[in-house]
């Protein structure tokens, strides 16, 4: 059974701001190559962390909102944690989408 999961990935973009839209369609792709189906990414601009827990202060924050099976969060977040792009990620079980009212 399908759930849906929201994404937060803080990509590390320090020397090639200009890259970071390649960046996220990798990723968009990785998410599609593992079974996931994209509901929607929202980019959410690069943004200074308030304290800076490692050597970066600053990372360009991405969010997807996609359907998966539960057994492939662990499978991304081992994928991702080797990439050199992917600063932070975290990952959070949503609840079933709703339907529109109509007005």
């Amino acid at each position: 059974m399908k759930n849906r999961y929201e994404a937060l990935i803080v990509l590390n973009t320090k020397g090639n701001d200009d890259t970071v839209k390649e960046l996220i369609e990798r990723l968009e792709g990785e998410f599609n190559k593992e079974g996931a189906k994209i509901e929607g990414v929202q980019k959410m601009d690069r943004r200074q962390f308030s304290y800076a827990p490692g050597p970066l202060d600053s990372g360009y924050f991405v969010n997807f909102i996609f359907e998966a099976e539960p057994t492939l969060i662990e499978k991304l977040r081992a994928k991702f944690k080797l990439d050199a792009d992917v600063y932070r990620q975290s990952y959070k079980k949503l609840g079933a989408k709703k339907a529109a009212v109509a007005a």
